[in-house]
């Protein structure tokens, strides 16, 4: 008879190592799992939790398995039906992958770079390919999930080298270039304020860096672009010029409120009497300020019946007049007036 020998029972034991997977067949049911044989007289067992309904499961069943642990409290091997279906998934959406490909992981570890797995498939994204900024310490990265794009592949070795800052870089020229394609003058956009500087701000629009100064913020006179707008702010403005060869956007927000003119014309009424005052003469008239700051023309031929006098015979700059509303254009901004007295 045999003499029972302890340590060829350890070299089977080592010899299966943690991330294997094997076929086998479920041989015992226990209440906490199966014992599970992966080949010969090597068994295996699977806790009762890998199993979403471990009731359905049946003796003589065949399945996939991944070794989860070469020994266990009673000395028999772990193992993983669940971990083995991902395990192979993964293998097989990295199998997919060729050059250029892009994907998404989650990193696991931090050294030298980023690193991951997709099923039996090493991941690594070196440090210089992050970010386009410097990556002082990795730590703060690993369990965060990042995109990339495959830039080297190894089949044979399994074993796949990918870039995060290459993958940025191919989304920020697309977006510019759907940018520049959409892009024209009175077009409203969203915008998320960059920076704030005495004389303006710079606004992030789809990416792209474009200016708004300080005096197309308010209609107000403001001195500093602080006391309108705050940095980190979205907001909606105008497009008001636009150079697509030195690829610049010159931005308005007050040219998305109600002018104090247009405010002023608003509350004109046609047909009333106001007070005002000349403040500029032409050859064909005047123009008169109202005492709410809206101005309009007052036509020759409504200042007087004598076809023969000029404006300046009539009305001179300063004077205090008594005019009334005969027309109103609010679209254009325009008042005409017929003078009173």
């Amino acid at each position: 008879m045999d003499k029972f020998n302890l340590e060829e029972i350890d070299k089977t034991f080592t010899s299966y190592k943690k991330g294997q997977i094997f076929d086998g067949v479920v041989v015992t049911k226990r209440p906490d799992g199966l014992i599970f044989n992966i080949g010969g007289k090597n068994d295996a067992f699977i806790p009762v939790s890998d199993f979403d309904s471990f009731n359905d499961v049946k003796i003589g069943e065949r399945f996939k398995v991944v070794i989860t642990k070469q020994k266990n409290e009673e000395g028999l091997i772990e193992a993983s039906k669940r971990d083995a279906q991902e395990l192979i998934v993964g293998t097989q959406n990295a199998q997919k992958l060729k050059l250029g490909s892009r994907f998404s992981f989650v990193a696991t570890s931090g050294e030298h770079g980023l690193h991951s797995k997709m099923g039996e498939y090493e991941i690594f994204v070196p440090m210089a390919e992050i970010s386009s900024h410097y990556i002082h310490n990795t730590k703060d990265l690993i369990g965060k999930q990042f995109e990339a794009v495959v830039t080297e592949y190894d089949k044979e070795n399994k074993k796949i080298i990918a870039s995060i800052k290459l993958l940025q870089e191919q989304v920020r020229e697309q977006c510019e270039n759907l940018f520049w394609n959409s892009i024209f003058i009175n077009k409203v956009v969203t915008g998320k304020v960059k920076k704030i500087l005495p004389y303006g701000i710079f606004v992030d629009v789809d990416g792209v860096d474009c200016f708004c100064h300080i005096s197309n913020l308010s209609y107000e006179k403001i001195d500093s672009p602080d006391k309108v707008v705050k940095e980190g702010e979205t907001l909606q403005f105008k497009v008001i010029e636009l150079d697509r060869e030195n690829k610049k956007v010159a931005l308005g927000l007050k040219q998305l409120q109600e002018s104090p003119r247009e405010k002023a014309i608003k509350e004109i009424v046609v047909g009333e009497t106001y007070s005002g005052e000349v403040i500029k003469l032409l050859a064909f008239g005047a123009i008169i300020k109202l005492e709410n700051g809206a101005t309009g023309l007052l036509h020759i031929s409504n200042a007087t019946e004598n076809k023969q006098k000029n404006i300046y015979e009539i009305v001179r700059v300063g004077d205090k007049v008594q005019v009334e509303v005969i027309d109103k254009d609010e679209d254009n901004q325009k008042l005409s007036f017929k003078l009173i007295s």
